[in-house]
């Protein structure tokens, strides 16, 4: 567990990828169990009196920047900010290099409506505003492209389930490793856990007390390392 800043009222940690946010109880594997065992360790207390609030949430296959709150207040004070959009949330993402990406030095607006797939964990673009959808908004632009591969960053505007996966796969280029939604490559980390190159570069929120800007950043996990990619995205990536 890759810890990026502490205070007494927050906590945030570089997401593994293939671990879910929370998980049942009876699921012994999750970032949140975790975290917990780890303040447990910390502060010698049991389970019971480890407060541990969950703000926002990062899909299974994803990794970066998660935030957890240490004190019902800070927790509150928190959702209330990703409700209010005042969260800037920052995604790095690897797509196949493709006409339909958004042209170099240009920032794309992707407007869509987006719906869960009823009894699946999954979901789908629906054209126009049809009941049941939510809109969905991300601004996204190149960072860097070479042969195949291109270093997508995205900024999603809403929180819907999904949104940048089913919008990049919805424009013609779905992201390396999501066989959910039509990448011809599955990817695994080195444990064997379920893998897409969807990271969490970047958030930036109001700290829940001070109310002053915190910025946090992830490094993309060491497996990107292994990807298919050339030699100008790995500078891009933050890799060796």
């Amino acid at each position: 567990m890759q810890i990026l800043f502490e205070d007494n009222h927050c906590l945030v940690v570089n997401k593994t990828a293939g671990l879910p946010t929370q998980a049942p109880s009876h699921v012994p594997d999750s970032e949140e169990s975790y975290v917990r065992g780890w303040l447990m360790s910390k502060k010698g207390k049991t389970e019971g009196k480890v407060y541990l609030g969950i703000p926002h949430r990062l899909d299974r296959p994803v990794s970066g920047v998660l935030l957890f709150a240490k004190s019902s207040k800070a927790a509150a004070r928190l959702a209330e900010q990703f409700r209010d959009r005042q969260v800037e949330k920052t995604y790095w993402a690897l797509v196949p290099n493709t006409p339909q990406l958004p042209p170099d030095g240009e920032q794309a607006v992707w407007s869509d409506h987006l719906a869960k797939v009823e009894g699946e964990a999954r979901g789908l673009v629906l054209q126009g505003e049809t009941p049941g959808s939510k809109a969905a908004e991300s601004f996204a632009r190149i960072l860097v492209r070479e042969g195949e591969w291109a270093h997508l960053e995205v900024k999603p505007q809403t929180g819907r389930m999904h949104q940048i996966r089913l919008q990049c796969a919805h424009r013609g280029f779905p992201i390396l490793g999501d066989i959910t939604y039509g990448s011809p490559f599955a990817l695994a980390s080195g444990s064997g856990l379920p893998n897409i190159a969807l990271h969490a570069r970047r958030l930036i929120f109001l700290h829940p007390i001070r109310y002053e800007p915190i910025t946090i950043e992830a490094p993309v996990p060491a497996d990107w390392d292994k990807f298919p990619i050339g030699d100008l995205l790995r500078p891009s990536l933050g890799l060796p």
